[in-house]
């Protein structure tokens, strides 16, 4: 048990609550008039991302272990002693260690980010009905779950933290969702941040939960048989939102963004395609209601 950790999140609780009210109390601007609630809730997402996403990429890249010097990582006998690694690996400790090793800020990182789940879901159970919110629940409930096994044991803080780089790409999608609750689409800053939060969900989203899935895989003898059970699905559950949510976007903003020549027989207006029979049919973007 980790007073510090269950501190930290109750802290965090608090505060992401009280960002949420704070809200409330700010002008929406005019073009997201119509959901209100939406828009303060990604907001405070938003910060939640920038906040962990950020402080985990660069906990990573900044943290020296005891046994560097001058940059560089002198290996000990058992790693083959003249052995030196860069201290430009984007995880210099994780490799070594990432269930018992980690630093004071690790923890904090990790209590913070299971803060900001447990808050945001009771904003949505407040402002949402069950069957609106049921998706988000299950994940926050999975995250919840994994994340809450470092703060309480103290161990598997490392690898929890890998898992907060998953955040670096939820940034972009906060701010897509932004963009499209406030009728920027289509513009310039939208397809920058389309091809934004594809690229980096490819490398801040899946190469870390491949890494993370190797890992477990490979030292499921290491780890209670619970543990695995747990993080297989919680790895499992976001891997297959995540490629989903990749999928959609990439049909929504790049595929259906393309030019096409018109057909005979067809018009189309922004918004709405009227098909050869006269009836419209109204596009809905499908992306617009997932979120991590």
């Amino acid at each position: 048990m980790e007073p510090s950790g269950l501190l930290v999140t109750g802290a965090s609780f608090a505060a992401f609550r009280g960002l949420h009210w704070g809200l409330q109390l700010l002008p929406t601007p005019g073009s997201a008039a119509q959901d209100r609630w939406k828009w303060r809730n990604i907001c405070v997402s938003l910060v939640h991302s920038l906040l962990t996403g950020a402080g985990a990429l660069l906990g990573w890249a900044v943290w020296i272990s005891p046994q560097r010097k001058n940059g560089i990582r002198v290996c000990s006998d058992a790693d083959g002693g003249s052995l030196v690694s860069s201290r430009l690996s984007l995880y210099p400790q994780m490799a070594a260690d990432p269930i018992h090793g980690h630093p004071p800020w690790a923890l904090a990182l990790v209590a913070v980010s299971v803060g900001y789940f447990l808050a945001d879901g009771a904003d949505m159970l407040w402002n949402q009905t069950l069957g609106q919110a049921w998706e988000l629940l299950c994940h926050h409930l999975v995250v919840v779950s994994c994340l809450s096994t470092a703060i309480l044991s103290g161990h598997y803080v490392g690898f929890s933290v890998v898992s907060l780089l998953l955040e670096l790409n939820s940034t972009c999608l906060h701010l897509r969702k932004l963009l499209l609750l406030s009728h920027q689409a289509p513009s310039l800053a939208f397809s920058v941040t389309s091809w934004s939060t594809l690229a980096t969900l490819a490398v801040f989203r899946l190469v870390p939960l491949g890494w993370m899935s190797l890992w477990l895989i490979r030292q499921h003898r290491q780890v209670p048989l619970a543990l695995v059970i747990l993080g297989g699905t919680g790895l499992v559950t976001v891997g297959a939102m995540s490629i989903t949510l990749g999928v959609r976007i990439l049909v929504s903003d790049v595929l259906r963004s393309r030019p096409h020549p018109p057909i005979p027989g067809h018009k189309e207006t922004r918004g709405t395609r009227t098909c050869c029979d006269g009836e419209p049919v109204t596009r809905v973007d499908s992306t617009l209601s997932l979120r991590d």
